[in-house]
Protein backbone atom coordinates (compact mmCIF):
# COMPACT_ATOMS: atom_id res chain seq x y z
CA UNK A 1 0.00 0.00 0.00
CA UNK A 2 1.48 3.30 -1.04
CA UNK A 3 1.58 6.35 1.20
CA UNK A 4 -1.31 8.09 -0.46
CA UNK A 5 -3.66 5.11 0.02
CA UNK A 6 -2.73 4.80 3.66
CA UNK A 7 -3.49 8.43 4.31
CA UNK A 8 -6.89 8.08 2.63
CA UNK A 9 -7.76 5.03 4.75
CA UNK A 10 -6.73 6.79 7.97
CA UNK A 11 -8.86 9.81 7.16
CA UNK A 12 -11.89 7.60 6.49
CA UNK A 13 -11.41 5.81 9.87
CA UNK A 14 -11.27 9.10 11.73
CA UNK A 15 -14.50 10.25 10.09
CA UNK A 16 -16.28 6.99 11.05
CA UNK A 17 -15.14 7.19 14.71
CA UNK A 18 -16.20 10.82 14.91
CA UNK A 19 -19.65 9.98 13.57
CA UNK A 20 -20.01 7.13 16.07
CA UNK A 21 -19.30 9.45 19.01
CA UNK A 22 -21.86 11.92 17.76
CA UNK A 23 -24.46 9.16 17.51
CA UNK A 24 -23.75 8.03 21.11
CA UNK A 25 -24.15 11.57 22.43
CA UNK A 26 -27.39 11.97 20.51
CA UNK A 27 -28.73 8.70 21.97
CA UNK A 28 -27.78 9.76 25.47
CA UNK A 29 -29.44 13.13 24.97
CA UNK A 30 -32.59 11.43 23.67
CA UNK A 31 -32.66 9.08 26.66
CA UNK A 32 -32.23 12.00 29.02
CA UNK A 33 -35.05 13.80 27.32
CA UNK A 34 -37.36 10.81 27.92
CA UNK A 35 -36.85 10.94 31.75
CA UNK A 36 -39.96 12.75 33.04
CA UNK A 37 -40.06 15.13 35.94
CA UNK A 38 -42.31 14.28 38.92
CA UNK A 39 -43.12 16.26 42.02
CA UNK A 40 -41.84 14.52 45.14
CA UNK A 41 -41.86 15.06 48.89
CA UNK A 42 -39.41 14.04 51.59
CA UNK A 43 -41.47 12.74 54.51
CA UNK A 44 -41.16 14.29 57.93
CA UNK A 45 -43.45 13.86 61.01
CA UNK A 46 -46.54 16.09 60.89
CA UNK A 47 -49.49 16.76 63.20
CA UNK A 48 -53.15 16.84 62.17
CA UNK A 49 -56.71 16.42 63.37
CA UNK A 50 -58.48 13.35 62.01
CA UNK A 51 -62.25 13.11 61.78
CA UNK A 52 -64.42 10.03 61.96
CA UNK A 53 -68.07 10.32 60.93
CA UNK A 54 -70.92 8.20 62.30
CA UNK A 55 -74.53 8.21 61.08
CA UNK A 56 -76.79 9.28 63.95
CA UNK A 57 -80.45 9.69 64.78
CA UNK A 58 -81.79 12.57 66.86
CA UNK A 59 -84.19 12.25 69.76
CA UNK A 60 -85.52 15.03 71.94
CA UNK A 61 -84.46 15.09 75.55
CA UNK A 62 -88.07 14.24 76.36
CA UNK A 63 -90.70 12.83 73.99
CA UNK A 64 -93.90 13.05 75.99
CA UNK A 65 -97.17 11.53 74.85
CA UNK A 66 -100.10 13.84 75.58
CA UNK A 67 -103.15 11.81 76.67
CA UNK A 68 -106.55 12.93 78.02
CA UNK A 69 -107.38 12.27 81.66
CA UNK A 70 -111.14 12.50 81.14
CA UNK A 71 -113.60 11.33 78.51
CA UNK A 72 -115.24 13.80 76.17
CA UNK A 73 -115.31 15.37 72.73
CA UNK A 74 -112.48 17.59 71.47
CA UNK A 75 -113.98 21.07 71.52
CA UNK A 76 -110.91 23.17 70.63
CA UNK A 77 -107.38 22.61 69.32
CA UNK A 78 -105.19 25.54 70.32
CA UNK A 79 -101.98 24.57 68.48
CA UNK A 80 -100.88 23.20 65.14
CA UNK A 81 -98.43 20.43 64.31
CA UNK A 82 -94.83 21.62 64.62
CA UNK A 83 -95.71 24.53 66.90
CA UNK A 84 -93.23 25.52 69.60
CA UNK A 85 -95.00 25.56 72.98
CA UNK A 86 -94.18 26.47 76.55
CA UNK A 87 -94.86 24.45 79.69
CA UNK A 88 -98.45 25.01 80.82
CA UNK A 89 -99.63 26.27 77.43
CA UNK A 90 -103.13 24.95 76.49
CA UNK A 91 -103.15 22.39 73.68
CA UNK A 92 -106.70 20.98 73.62
CA UNK A 93 -110.10 21.70 75.14
CA UNK A 94 -112.35 18.69 75.85
CA UNK A 95 -116.08 19.24 76.10
CA UNK A 96 -117.23 17.33 79.20
CA UNK A 97 -120.17 19.20 80.82
CA UNK A 98 -120.61 16.62 83.55
CA UNK A 99 -117.47 17.93 85.27
CA UNK A 100 -118.87 21.44 85.34
CA UNK A 101 -122.01 19.98 86.91
CA UNK A 102 -119.87 18.19 89.50
CA UNK A 103 -118.29 21.51 90.49
CA UNK A 104 -121.71 23.13 90.88
CA UNK A 105 -122.98 20.19 92.92
CA UNK A 106 -119.92 20.20 95.17
CA UNK A 107 -120.26 23.95 95.68
CA UNK A 108 -123.90 23.53 96.74
CA UNK A 109 -122.95 20.69 99.07
CA UNK A 110 -120.43 22.95 100.78
CA UNK A 111 -123.06 25.59 101.41
CA UNK A 112 -125.42 22.99 102.84
CA UNK A 113 -122.66 21.56 105.04
CA UNK A 114 -121.69 25.03 106.26
CA UNK A 115 -125.34 25.64 107.27
CA UNK A 116 -125.41 22.31 109.13
CA UNK A 117 -122.20 23.24 110.96
CA UNK A 118 -123.69 26.56 112.01
CA UNK A 119 -126.88 24.86 113.27
CA UNK A 120 -124.91 22.25 115.21
CA UNK A 121 -122.73 24.91 116.77
CA UNK A 122 -125.80 26.84 117.92
CA UNK A 123 -127.16 23.67 119.49
CA UNK A 124 -123.93 23.17 121.42
CA UNK A 125 -123.93 26.79 122.61
CA UNK A 126 -127.59 26.44 123.71
CA UNK A 127 -127.17 23.18 125.62
CA UNK A 128 -123.87 23.99 127.31
CA UNK A 129 -125.18 26.55 129.92
CA UNK A 130 -128.17 24.32 130.72
CA UNK A 131 -125.82 21.45 131.52
CA UNK A 132 -123.68 23.71 133.67
CA UNK A 133 -126.82 24.68 135.68
CA UNK A 134 -127.73 20.99 135.84
CA UNK A 135 -131.06 21.67 134.21
CA UNK A 136 -130.41 18.94 131.66
CA UNK A 137 -128.02 16.02 131.70
CA UNK A 138 -124.53 15.90 130.20
CA UNK A 139 -125.85 13.43 127.66
CA UNK A 140 -127.63 16.26 125.83
CA UNK A 141 -124.37 18.25 125.58
CA UNK A 142 -122.38 15.26 124.34
CA UNK A 143 -125.04 14.51 121.74
CA UNK A 144 -124.97 18.12 120.53
CA UNK A 145 -121.16 18.04 120.42
CA UNK A 146 -121.18 14.83 118.31
CA UNK A 147 -123.67 16.41 115.90
CA UNK A 148 -121.37 19.42 115.55
CA UNK A 149 -118.31 17.25 114.83
CA UNK A 150 -120.31 15.25 112.31
CA UNK A 151 -121.33 18.46 110.56
CA UNK A 152 -117.66 19.55 110.41
CA UNK A 153 -116.73 16.21 108.85
CA UNK A 154 -119.49 16.57 106.28
CA UNK A 155 -118.18 20.05 105.44
CA UNK A 156 -114.63 18.72 105.01
CA UNK A 157 -115.93 15.97 102.72
CA UNK A 158 -117.83 18.55 100.66
CA UNK A 159 -114.68 20.67 100.34
CA UNK A 160 -112.74 17.60 99.19
CA UNK A 161 -115.43 16.83 96.63
CA UNK A 162 -115.15 20.36 95.28
CA UNK A 163 -111.38 20.08 94.95
CA UNK A 164 -111.76 16.77 93.13
CA UNK A 165 -114.47 18.21 90.85
CA UNK A 166 -112.30 21.22 90.00
CA UNK A 167 -109.36 18.91 89.30
CA UNK A 168 -111.45 16.84 86.89
CA UNK A 169 -112.74 20.04 85.29
CA UNK A 170 -109.14 21.21 84.89
CA UNK A 171 -108.36 18.00 82.99
CA UNK A 172 -110.75 19.17 80.26
CA UNK A 173 -108.05 21.69 79.29
CA UNK A 174 -105.00 19.69 78.18
CA UNK A 175 -101.75 21.64 78.60
CA UNK A 176 -98.13 21.00 77.64
CA UNK A 177 -96.04 19.62 80.52
CA UNK A 178 -92.74 20.93 79.07
CA UNK A 179 -91.28 23.41 76.63
CA UNK A 180 -91.06 21.71 73.26
CA UNK A 181 -92.39 21.11 69.78
CA UNK A 182 -95.81 19.62 69.00
CA UNK A 183 -95.81 16.43 66.94
CA UNK A 184 -98.58 15.07 64.73
CA UNK A 185 -102.22 15.51 65.81
CA UNK A 186 -104.27 12.51 64.68
CA UNK A 187 -107.58 13.79 66.11
CA UNK A 188 -109.86 16.57 64.87
CA UNK A 189 -112.64 18.67 66.38
CA UNK A 190 -115.51 16.51 67.60
CA UNK A 191 -113.40 13.37 68.09
CA UNK A 192 -114.36 11.35 71.16
CA UNK A 193 -111.33 10.69 73.34
CA UNK A 194 -110.63 9.20 76.76
CA UNK A 195 -107.76 7.91 78.86
CA UNK A 196 -108.21 4.52 77.16
CA UNK A 197 -107.78 5.88 73.62
CA UNK A 198 -104.99 3.97 71.87
CA UNK A 199 -103.31 6.95 70.22
CA UNK A 200 -102.16 9.99 72.19
CA UNK A 201 -103.63 13.39 71.36
CA UNK A 202 -100.13 14.41 70.25
CA UNK A 203 -96.50 14.23 71.33
CA UNK A 204 -94.47 17.13 72.70
CA UNK A 205 -90.72 16.82 72.20
CA UNK A 206 -88.56 18.81 74.56
CA UNK A 207 -85.70 19.96 72.30
CA UNK A 208 -83.85 22.49 74.45
CA UNK A 209 -81.27 19.71 74.42
CA UNK A 210 -81.23 16.85 71.93
CA UNK A 211 -79.56 13.45 71.96
CA UNK A 212 -77.67 12.01 68.99
CA UNK A 213 -77.55 8.20 69.07
CA UNK A 214 -74.89 6.39 67.02
CA UNK A 215 -72.87 3.17 67.01
CA UNK A 216 -69.09 2.94 67.26
CA UNK A 217 -66.96 -0.03 66.29
CA UNK A 218 -65.52 -1.85 69.30
CA UNK A 219 -61.97 -1.52 67.98
CA UNK A 220 -62.31 2.23 67.47
CA UNK A 221 -63.82 2.61 70.93
CA UNK A 222 -60.81 0.86 72.44
CA UNK A 223 -58.50 3.36 70.74
CA UNK A 224 -60.41 6.18 72.40
CA UNK A 225 -60.60 4.59 75.85
CA UNK A 226 -57.13 3.07 76.23
CA UNK A 227 -55.13 4.19 79.21
CA UNK A 228 -55.69 4.48 82.94
CA UNK A 229 -58.89 5.57 84.60
CA UNK A 230 -62.48 4.41 84.70
CA UNK A 231 -64.81 4.46 81.70
CA UNK A 232 -66.72 7.37 83.23
CA UNK A 233 -63.50 9.37 83.54
CA UNK A 234 -62.56 8.58 79.95
CA UNK A 235 -66.00 9.63 78.70
CA UNK A 236 -65.48 13.02 80.38
CA UNK A 237 -62.13 13.27 78.57
CA UNK A 238 -63.70 12.61 75.17
CA UNK A 239 -63.18 15.58 72.85
CA UNK A 240 -66.14 17.76 71.94
CA UNK A 241 -67.95 16.36 68.90
CA UNK A 242 -69.59 18.08 65.93
CA UNK A 243 -72.92 17.48 64.24
CA UNK A 244 -73.35 17.50 60.46
CA UNK A 245 -76.88 18.36 59.41
CA UNK A 246 -78.74 16.73 56.54
CA UNK A 247 -77.68 19.50 54.13
CA UNK A 248 -74.01 18.86 54.91
CA UNK A 249 -73.55 21.99 57.01
CA UNK A 250 -71.96 21.85 60.45
CA UNK A 251 -74.21 22.66 63.40
CA UNK A 252 -72.82 25.65 65.32
CA UNK A 253 -73.11 24.03 68.77
CA UNK A 254 -70.56 21.46 69.93
CA UNK A 255 -71.75 18.35 71.73
CA UNK A 256 -70.45 16.03 74.42
CA UNK A 257 -70.55 12.25 74.60
CA UNK A 258 -72.47 11.36 77.76
CA UNK A 259 -73.03 7.60 77.79
CA UNK A 260 -71.54 4.46 76.28
CA UNK A 261 -73.74 1.36 76.32
CA UNK A 262 -72.26 -1.37 78.49
CA UNK A 263 -73.24 -4.12 76.03
CA UNK A 264 -71.57 -4.83 72.70
CA UNK A 265 -73.86 -5.91 69.87
CA UNK A 266 -72.64 -9.42 69.06
CA UNK A 267 -74.01 -9.22 65.51
CA UNK A 268 -72.38 -5.94 64.52
CA UNK A 269 -69.50 -5.71 67.00
CA UNK A 270 -70.49 -2.13 67.82
CA UNK A 271 -71.45 -0.14 70.89
CA UNK A 272 -74.32 2.35 71.12
CA UNK A 273 -73.29 5.84 72.19
CA UNK A 274 -75.27 8.96 73.10
CA UNK A 275 -74.07 12.53 72.61
CA UNK A 276 -75.93 15.61 73.87
CA UNK A 277 -76.20 18.87 71.94
CA UNK A 278 -77.69 22.15 73.11
CA UNK A 279 -80.54 23.28 70.86
CA UNK A 280 -81.57 26.75 72.10
CA UNK A 281 -83.06 27.89 68.76
CA UNK A 282 -84.86 24.62 68.01
CA UNK A 283 -82.93 24.06 64.76
CA UNK A 284 -82.68 20.31 65.32
CA UNK A 285 -85.90 18.34 65.50
CA UNK A 286 -86.52 14.93 67.02
CA UNK A 287 -86.32 12.16 64.43
CA UNK A 288 -83.75 13.94 62.23
CA UNK A 289 -80.98 11.97 60.51
CA UNK A 290 -77.58 13.54 61.07
CA UNK A 291 -73.89 12.66 61.34
CA UNK A 292 -71.72 12.85 64.44
CA UNK A 293 -68.10 13.82 63.70
CA UNK A 294 -65.47 12.87 66.28
CA UNK A 295 -62.01 14.50 66.14
CA UNK A 296 -58.77 12.64 66.89
CA UNK A 297 -55.50 14.51 67.30
CA UNK A 298 -52.46 12.87 65.65
CA UNK A 299 -49.04 14.18 66.65
CA UNK A 300 -45.80 13.49 64.78
CA UNK A 301 -47.34 11.06 62.32
CA UNK A 302 -46.40 10.31 58.72
CA UNK A 303 -49.11 11.97 56.64
CA UNK A 304 -49.29 11.73 52.84
CA UNK A 305 -51.80 13.06 50.30
CA UNK A 306 -54.29 10.49 49.04
CA UNK A 307 -53.33 11.58 45.51
CA UNK A 308 -49.85 10.14 46.18
CA UNK A 309 -51.28 6.62 46.49
CA UNK A 310 -53.06 4.06 44.37
CA UNK A 311 -54.97 0.88 45.17
CA UNK A 312 -54.40 -2.59 43.78
CA UNK A 313 -56.15 -5.76 44.99
CA UNK A 314 -57.48 -4.01 48.11
CA UNK A 315 -54.01 -2.80 49.02
CA UNK A 316 -52.72 0.77 49.11
CA UNK A 317 -49.40 1.64 47.50
CA UNK A 318 -47.13 4.67 47.52
CA UNK A 319 -44.16 5.22 45.16
CA UNK A 320 -40.76 6.00 46.67
CA UNK A 321 -37.74 7.40 44.84
CA UNK A 322 -34.19 6.19 45.47
CA UNK A 323 -31.01 8.27 45.25
CA UNK A 324 -30.48 6.84 41.77
CA UNK A 325 -33.80 8.34 40.64
CA UNK A 326 -35.51 4.99 40.26
CA UNK A 327 -38.97 4.33 41.67
CA UNK A 328 -40.28 1.54 43.85
CA UNK A 329 -43.92 0.68 44.59
CA UNK A 330 -44.34 0.31 48.36
CA UNK A 331 -47.30 -1.31 50.10
CA UNK A 332 -48.48 0.83 53.02
CA UNK A 333 -51.11 0.59 55.76
CA UNK A 334 -53.07 3.63 56.91
CA UNK A 335 -55.57 4.60 59.61
CA UNK A 336 -59.23 4.13 58.73
CA UNK A 337 -60.10 7.75 59.50
CA UNK A 338 -58.56 10.44 57.35
CA UNK A 339 -57.37 13.99 57.80
CA UNK A 340 -59.30 15.53 54.95
CA UNK A 341 -57.59 14.38 51.73
CA UNK A 342 -54.66 12.84 53.59
CA UNK A 343 -53.75 9.39 54.87
CA UNK A 344 -51.96 8.73 58.14
CA UNK A 345 -49.43 5.99 57.42
CA UNK A 346 -48.90 3.36 60.11
CA UNK A 347 -46.41 1.13 58.25
CA UNK A 348 -44.53 0.87 54.95
CA UNK A 349 -42.90 4.31 55.04
CA UNK A 350 -40.53 6.11 57.38
CA UNK A 351 -39.29 9.63 57.96
CA UNK A 352 -36.78 10.65 55.29
CA UNK A 353 -38.38 8.60 52.50
CA UNK A 354 -39.01 10.52 49.29
CA UNK A 355 -42.36 9.79 47.67
CA UNK A 356 -43.88 10.73 44.31
CA UNK A 357 -46.87 13.06 44.71
CA UNK A 358 -48.75 12.60 41.43
CA UNK A 359 -49.17 10.24 38.52
CA UNK A 360 -48.14 7.29 40.68
CA UNK A 361 -50.51 4.77 39.09
CA UNK A 362 -48.58 4.91 35.80
CA UNK A 363 -45.13 4.34 37.33
CA UNK A 364 -43.66 0.86 37.38
CA UNK A 365 -40.95 -0.48 39.64
CA UNK A 366 -37.55 0.74 38.46
CA UNK A 367 -38.87 3.67 36.41
CA UNK A 368 -36.29 6.42 35.98
CA UNK A 369 -37.64 9.84 36.91
CA UNK A 370 -36.37 13.29 37.63
CA UNK A 371 -37.47 14.30 41.13
CA UNK A 372 -38.72 17.83 41.82
CA UNK A 373 -38.79 17.95 45.60
CA UNK A 374 -41.62 20.14 46.91
CA UNK A 375 -41.80 22.32 49.97
CA UNK A 376 -43.72 20.59 52.79
CA UNK A 377 -45.68 23.76 53.62
CA UNK A 378 -47.02 23.84 50.07
CA UNK A 379 -48.04 20.16 50.11
CA UNK A 380 -49.75 20.42 53.51
CA UNK A 381 -51.27 23.86 52.94
CA UNK A 382 -54.87 22.66 53.48
CA UNK A 383 -54.07 20.17 56.24
CA UNK A 384 -55.89 21.04 59.47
Amino acid sequence: MNKQSFLSLLAASIIIVSCGKKDDKAAQAAAAAQVKEYKTLTLQPESATLFTDYPASIQGQQNIEIRPRVEGYIDKIFVDEGAVVKAGQPLFKINAPEYEQQVRTATASIKSAQAAVSTAKLAVNKVKPLVEKEIISKYELESAQYNYESALATLAQANASLVNAKTNLGYTTVTSPVDGVVGSIPFRLGSLVSSNTADPLTTVSSIGNVYAYFAMNEKVLLNFTQGSGTLAQKIKQFPAVSLLLSDGSTYDEKGRIETVNGLINTETGSVNIRARFSNPRGVIRSGSSTTVRIPNEVKDGLIIPQSATFEMQDKIFAVTVGKDGKTKNTNITVLDNKAGNYYVVTSGLKAGDEIVLEGVASLKDGSQIKAQNQNAETVYADLK
